[in-house]
């Protein structure tokens, strides 16, 4: 399918260009934009989110002129489109007909951040579990999504400020969450944080559970809390949850197996299993299954990778299933990273035996130079591949025993020096030992019905979870978070969450459409470049700067309307999403 093909006439509601447009002199131009706001309407629409919002976030404060429901709207269409900080939240709205942002005439004038911080108060007061329960239930039921396979992962949202209040104590009945350090994982030990935990389908990685947890809480200590609250969220424990290495421990395990749940996770290198069949692997050949190649999508590795899987001959300590995969390019890329560490290694080596070789030298002592190779060493965890050992010898240097022109009586001292130097070689065995191994890792299940392909299909659709939680702080920037009250910082991070379920569905939506009309790439990328895979991001810049504009009376009425031409881009878009341009430029226009 062409873009070009999609050929939706719009002639009915454009008028003509703007500077060719004589006005009468009793009427006003005003221009309005429209954005991507329309599409978004569409799908909270049809998740119902403002009717939600109003049934379960309280009212009834009299301070309050706006309704938080409708503030909270209005802010959870910023985070989609702008995200703009809540004290420029008024001018960012006065770009649109409120229609648009969901608010009644003339209930613009009233944002600002202080009324805005209120309705955030009041979402923190709200029963936002039973709010999220509501919400993706009717999400799941409204765009039929597959619960059957769900995957969960966390990560951190740091902080920047003391939070000095945020110790976990309850506000108004309320429980809340520390606001402390802990394992960052933005690689930002100097901030606090709290824990984000989310949790997604394997239809579409559509957020279907979220939640935080204190800055300091440790990864596996959330799995039994996210799993029970899933079998309620579904209805039964018969889904298949997928989540990385912290799931596999032994307390975590048994509690989903006693539920007659089903878990897939990664077999940490810790656990005794993983060295049994690395070394049982140096002398025996599995029978490999084929389970299919794959197109290398990194950069430089052309070609196709093959996967091979084998269940292991022997169960985990508690009985599971481990199933042990091969794959082709992490073998390639297995071998490249040890070779470019033991480079590294031999290099500063190298730097090392020169700076003992000189007389100027301050390693003095074999303590110090044992010290210093070890130091290499464990810097890219190379001592497993090269032996160092160091060598000794007697320099002698004479000099007079007393001062003068030397002669035939002239005595001599004989001073004697010893110095340092080191040699290496690399540990054949260990080498041989790990390229046998290279390409391989283990997976555990208790799933006894699950095959090799299938396991390794759910596995290789858990970085989708992961590409959600970068949608999270690139796209949505929610780190660092500054906001004076921890309690708004919840429910601004519930916002986050509704936030990334409406993007998801609107890519879920987008790219199946595209399926069904063959149509294999759009172009949503700087200078007309294709996008296989299109992004809610994208799609919203394609509308950014899309307006409508109206001739009005003095008397408020309308005298005309007329609206900015679409391209061929934005006509696709919209033809995909089910949307003509009519109806979209008449979206909200009831003012």
């Amino acid at each position: 399918m062409d873009v070009g093909s999609v050929t939706d006439n719009i002639d009915a509601v454009k008028g003509p260009p703007l500077a060719t447009r004589r006005s009468p002199q009793d009427v006003t131009l005003l221009s309005r934009a429209i954005g991507p706001l329309p599409i978004i309407n569409s799908f909270l629409k049809r998740l119902q989110i403002d009717r939600r919002l109003e049934r379960f976030v309280p009212g009834h404060d009299k301070r309050l002129r706006l309704a938080p429901a409708l503030g909270i709207g209005v802010l959870l269409r910023n985070i989609l489109i702008e995200r703009e900080p809540l004290y420029a939240l008024h001018e960012w709205a006065d770009r649109f007909d409120e229609p648009l942002l969901g608010l009644p005439a003339g209930a613009a004038r009233l944002l600002n951040d202080d009324r805005v911080g209120r309705a955030l108060d009041a979402l923190f007061l709200a029963d936002r579990a039973a709010l999220l329960t509501d919400i993706v239930v009717g999400a799941v039921q409204a765009f039929d999504v597959d619960l059957r396979e769900l995957h969960n992962d966390s990560t951190t949202v740091t902080f920047t400020g003391d939070y000095a209040a945020a110790t976990g104590g309850p506000i108004r009945q309320r429980p809340t969450h520390r606001i402390t350090h802990g394992h960052n994982k933005d690689h930002r030990p100097d901030l606090k944080q709290l824990l984000w935990i989310l949790t997604t389908s394997a239809d579409g990685a559509i957020p279907v559970w979220g939640s935080t947890d204190h800055g300091n809480t440790a990864d596996d200590q959330t799995h039994i809390t996210t799993w029970n609250t899933l079998r309620r969220l579904v209805g039964s424990a018969h889904f298949l949850y997928v989540a990385d290495a912290k799931l596999c421990t032994r307390e975590n395990m048994a509690h989903i197996a006693r539920g007659e749940g089903r878990f897939l996770t990664i077999l940490p290198k810790t656990r005794r299993e993983d060295g049994w069949f690395r070394d049982w692997l140096q002398d025996h050949t599995p029978e490999w299954v084929d389970l299919g190649r794959t197109q290398s999508t990194r950069r430089g590795e052309g070609g196709d990778g093959v996967y091979r899987g084998v269940e292991s001959p022997r169960r985990s300590a508690e009985g599971y299933r481990i199933l042990w995969i091969f794959s082709s390019l992490k073998a390639t890329q297995d071998r490249a990273a040890r070779q470019a560490r033991i480079d590294r290694a031999l290099e500063e080596l190298e730097r090392l035996r020169r700076r003992l070789g000189s007389p100027k030298s301050r390693l003095t002592t074999r303590r110090r130079i044992e010290e210093a190779i070890a130091a290499i060493l464990a810097t890219g965890e190379t001592h497993r591949w090269i032996a160092v050992t160091v060598s000794t010898e007697n320099h002698h240097q004479y000099t007079q025993a007393a001062p003068g022109r030397p002669g035939k009586d002239t005595q001599y001292v004989r001073k004697t020096r010893e110095r340092f130097g080191i040699r290496w070689q690399m540990r054949a065995e260990t080498l041989a030992y790990d390229d046998r191994t290279d390409g391989i890792f283990p997976l555990i299940t208790n799933d006894e019905t699950l095959s090799l392909r299938e396991a390794l299909a759910a596995y290789k659709r858990q970085p989708s979870l992961e590409k959600r939680h970068e949608q999270l702080k690139t796209v949505f920037a929610v780190m660092p978070v500054n906001l004076k009250s921890h309690s708004r910082v919840e429910a601004f991070l519930f916002l986050y969450f509704v936030a990334l379920l409406v993007e998801s569905l609107i890519e879920r939506e987008l790219r199946r459409r595209m399926k069904t009309q063959n149509l294999e790439s759009l172009p949503l990328y700087p200078e007309g470049r294709r996008c296989r895979a299109p992004t809610a991001e994208r799609v919203f810049d394609v509308f950014r700067d899309v307006r409508r504009h109206r001739l009005q009376r003095a008397d408020g009425t309308v005298h005309q309307r007329f609206y900015d031409e679409l391209t061929e881009l934005q006509r696709t878009v919209l033809q995909l999403l089910g949307y003509s341009p009519k109806a979209y430029f008449s979206a909200g226009e009831d003012c």
